[in-house]
């Protein structure tokens, strides 16, 4: 199995049960995730050898959020202390109509401080295959955007291919920022992961008439998109969730790929999923199945079919992580999604 490399941040994420309000709960459920923390968790269960590198308090916080890692296989030997604080994020979970909201409580987190001098990247990408990390990391402070390059330098240096999900998120940083940096970033990425808002708001491409609010998907302009970004940035692959939000609780999901050698554009079935559990996380399994995928030497259009798959199981999972299997995974893709019970 190949060795992965995630670097991100890992947060405390505060929940309301029961879908209840902020206002009305009177417990929070708890569980720990990021972006790139979910994707070393799914590798991790598909059987790679995946290590998340992170810098987060020398305290019990901390070190919870290490041993939810640990729990599921993830090396975390790279991983630095100190620094303040470990993010928190409070999460409203929606239904129906009501869409689910995220508080941030993450200023002076620990990675958002963490310099290069924090990790030896020549350690951490000796016998690598694979480094990945998304546009929340860069987005949490100028010194994190800072450590990011300096990982993608050093991951070149070592010959390991990169993949990025833009994950744009408003709350953090703006488009116009998004952009002077992400650009920046993008002349190190082999394999570019988002969706329409990402394309947009990171990248300044916007796939025609597409609008995820209504649910309309116009296919015709991400195959033009994708081919502009390839040929500005010479990326490999493109790859792009398309979620149909009809509401919180009932979401069309699918995905669509281009690649740069074949100039092959592929859409992959479409998924139904309703009543989703928890859409957090969704997209961190969409982008571990394509790498898995990918990784695992399948052709572009059945990575693509194992990303999906895995990432309509995970709606149904509480929590960031993506808990399922790779045989689960492999039934879903195969046609198998009647729900019933294995025995």
């Amino acid at each position: 199995m190949a060795r992965v490399i995630t670097m991100g941040e890992i947060m405390l994420r505060l929940s309301t049960p029961n879908n209840e309000k902020f206002v009305q709960a009177d417990e929070f459920d708890i569980n720990y995730g990021g972006g790139e923390a979910n994707v070393a968790v799914s590798l991790s269960n598909y059987g790679h050898d995946a290590a998340f590198v992170t810098k987060v308090p020398e305290n019990p916080i901390g070190q919870a959020a290490v041993n939810s890692l640990r729990r599921y296989g993830v090396d975390t030997r790279f991983i630095a202390r100190g620094g303040e604080r470990l993010g928190i994020y409070y999460l409203e979970t929606g239904s129906a109509m009501r869409a689910s909201s995220v508080l941030y409580d993450r200023a002076h987190s620990s990675i958002s401080t963490a310099v290069p001098e924090d990790f030896d990247f020549d350690a951490i990408f000796e016998g690598a295959d694979w480094f990945h990390f998304t546009g929340i990391t860069p987005a949490v402070s100028d010194q994190a955007a800072v450590l990011t390059e300096a990982a993608c330098k050093a991951a070149k240096a070592h010959g390991v291919k990169v993949s990025c999900d833009l994950n744009f998120r408003k709350k953090l940083w703006s488009s116009e920022k998004a952009k002077k940096v992400m650009t920046n970033l993008m002349q190190y990425v082999d394999v570019c992961i988002g969706n329409e808002e990402d394309a947009e708001k990171v990248l300044g491409f916007k796939p025609g008439n597409t609008d995820v609010t209504s649910g309309n998907l116009e296919l015709a302009g991400y195959v033009d998109i994708f081919k502009q970004m390839v040929d500005t940035f010479n990326f490999e692959y493109v790859v792009s969730s398309l979620r149909e939000s009809h509401s919180a609780s009932d979401n069309g999901w699918s995905a669509c790929i281009y690649s740069r050698d074949s100039k092959e554009f592929y859409h992959s079935r479409k998924y139904h999923i309703t009543p989703i559990v928890d859409r957090v996380g969704g997209g961190d399994s969409f982008a571990a199945g394509v790498i898995c995928g990918l990784l695992d030497g399948k052709d572009f259009r059945s990575a693509l079919e194992f990303g999906v798959a895995a990432s309509a199981l995970k709606h149904t999972i509480p929590g960031d992580y993506n808990l399922v299997t790779r045989a689960e995974v492999d039934s879903l893709a195969g046609g198998d999604g009647s729900g019933r019970v294995q025995r």
